[in-house]
């Protein structure tokens, strides 16, 4: 029997894997944590009123020297192409023109999402934050071997965004296309059942 790519994805989304080569694959389904929130608007940073951010802790299993490469095969493979390898910025922005999906590869991080006196979130290799477009988030101190990879739906090109948007950035900010596929788990990932379109 002939399975197309996509097919032979869906099946090992299902059983908790992915085509990731050896530097990470998905962790076992039964030790993912996934946290679902809303973050209100918070002065200039909109954040998004009508999809959660997602936590998802313990998410792939990381091995080998290039842990990073393993996630951007990863999100690859799930339909969310990897643009960059580095950190978090240290002072609050959002993206209002993107969905940001963060592989923590190696290290760990304290982060602040939703803007200032927002959440505190504290991340570690193998983390995934799927970060809504609009979504605040500051690295507020990390340790030094602290990697992540970002990554994106197809077409879906970052900006970075330190003050209030004006009605028509906001109202094109509700209305960035929404993402096929789970980062983590592709197309049966829990992204389809947590994040609605409205």
């Amino acid at each position: 029997m002939t399975l197309s790519r996509r097919a032979f994805q869906s099946f090992l989304a299902a059983m908790g894997l992915s085509l990731t080569g050896r530097a990470a694959h998905a962790a076992d389904p039964s030790a993912r944590d996934i946290d679902s929130f809303m973050l209100p608007r918070n002065d200039w940073v909109p954040n998004n009123d009508h999809l959660p951010v997602l936590y998802y802790r313990n998410a792939v299993a990381l091995r080998g020297n290039d842990p990073a490469s393993g996630f951007e095969e990863l999100f690859t493979a799930t339909g969310w192409p990897p643009q960059w390898r580095w950190s978090v910025y240290t002072f609050h922005h959002f993206h209002s023109t993107a969905h940001e999906v963060l592989g923590v590869a190696s290290g760990s991080a304290r982060l602040m999402l939703g803007g200032p006196g927002g959440r505190i979130v504290d991340v570690r290799a193998g983390d995934v934050v799927l970060l809504p477009a609009g979504t605040g988030h500051r690295n507020l101190g990390s340790d030094d071997d602290f990697l992540v990879v970002g990554a994106y739906p197809p077409d879906q090109h970052w900006d970075i965004r330190r003050s209030a948007l004006d009605s028509a950035e906001l109202a094109r900010m509700n209305h960035v296309p929404f993402p096929a596929s789970d980062p983590v788990g592709g197309a049966n990932g829990p992204l389809p059942a947590l994040w609605h379109q409205s």
